[in-house]
């Protein structure tokens, strides 16, 4: 078995440096759609979400960039075109989205196809021994499960 500088199995690794860029095209989308809702979002609670929103695509800024650097680490080169994203992803593209209950709705969606990827990314890292990557993946999966719960209770 050959092993990289960080010493994990090299085939290991690039499987998840392959999957880390798909969990990184998909935020790319889902922090663009976020900051369209920030943006186009209207009604009576423009207020509350125009903020909501920003802090949503703040986070995810971070996210991708985490993710980003964690492909580095591996050994790997993350994916910086549009072109690749939007290729691989599979996160809803909220297109024009201004009402409240629509624009949650997206981001709910969204939240729950990257808690997938997540999750098998999660699974194969364990596999590998691969903390770092491990880690990260049950932060974002935590805070994400209760943002879902948060948003649930919004649209109750």
């Amino acid at each position: 078995m050959i092993k990289n500088r960080l010493g994990l199995a090299q085939n290991d690794t690039e499987e998840l440096v392959i999957k880390l860029n798909y969990l990184l095209s998909n935020f790319q989308v889902y922090y663009q759609s976020l900051r369209g809702l920030h943006w186009n979002i209207q009604g009576k609670n423009f207020f509350e979400l125009h903020l909501k929103f920003e802090e949503f695509y703040t986070d995810s800024q971070v996210k991708i960039d985490l993710i980003a650097e964690r492909i580095l680490t591996l050994g790997g080169k993350p994916l910086h075109t549009f072109n690749d994203y939007t290729a691989l992803a599979k996160v809803p593209v909220g297109k024009n989205v201004s009402k409240d209950v629509e624009g949650i709705a997206l981001v709910m969606t969204s939240l729950s196809e990257l808690l997938q990827i997540e999750r098998v990314i999660l699974i194969e890292s364990d596999g590998a021994g691969d903390e770092g990557t491990n880690s990260m993946m049950s932060d974002f999966i935590a805070e994400q499960e209760k943002t879902i719960w948060m948003l649930n209770a919004w649209m109750a």
